[in-house]
């Protein structure tokens, strides 16, 4: 097996799983740092815009780093895309696929069903609910819980803040809540 079809393959969830987890000693450990996503939009916003916002004043450039590390998520994301994309058609459920079709969901050639995101789902009522309504709410919550879900879930957890325990419990009731109750709601508009 060569290396590039080993990094292709799925990989367990034990071997994926500690690596994701190793990310916050090695943070701490290099400079005392937090993981998390969600704040570079607030960096880059302060770099980016000179307004007299008390939000953005502060020394950005001391964050750098994080500015620096969601590049190379970006990064890696484009050398997966181009470099070890699956050439098979995406694997979904036939439950999952015919209880979408219920909802008139059948285009499963991208990674996310097109018939709700994508440019022509985005001027219905649907695809304009999901696309920029739900963006909304998930800045909106970001910004609300003091962080995105893998900041409280990744970081917050392993150092044992009380607060991202909360979050953490809040964002998995809220998901199933909107899976279960909303989501089909939004689909059969």
């Amino acid at each position: 097996m060569t290396f590039i079809e080993f990094i292709k393959q799925p990989w367990p969830w034990y071997v994926a799983g500690p690596l994701i987890g190793l990310t916050v000693p090695t943070l701490l450990i290099i400079g005392n740092k937090s993981f998390g996503i969600s704040s570079s939009l607030r960096h880059m916003c302060a770099a980016c815009i000179p307004a007299n916002i008390s939000f953005f004043k502060y020394d950005w450039k001391k964050e750098i780093w994080n500015l620096l590390f969601v590049a190379g998520i970006f990064l890696g994301g484009l050398l997966t895309m181009y470099f070890l994309a699956n050439p098979n058609p995406i694997e979904i459920n036939p439950n999952l696929k015919s209880e979408l079709a219920n909802y008139g969901i059948t285009d499963f050639t991208q990674l996310v069903p097109a018939d709700i995101f994508s440019w022509q789902a985005l001027f219905t009522l649907r695809g304009f609910i999901m696309i920029v309504v739900g963006g909304f709410m998930v800045g909106f919550g970001t910004r609300y819980a003091g962080g995105c879900t893998s900041g409280h879930a990744i970081m917050g957890l392993s150092t044992l803040q009380w607060p991202s325990l909360i979050a953490t419990c809040c964002f998995m009731i809220g998901g199933f809540i909107m899976a279960n109750l909303i989501l089909p709601f939004i689909l059969s508009l």
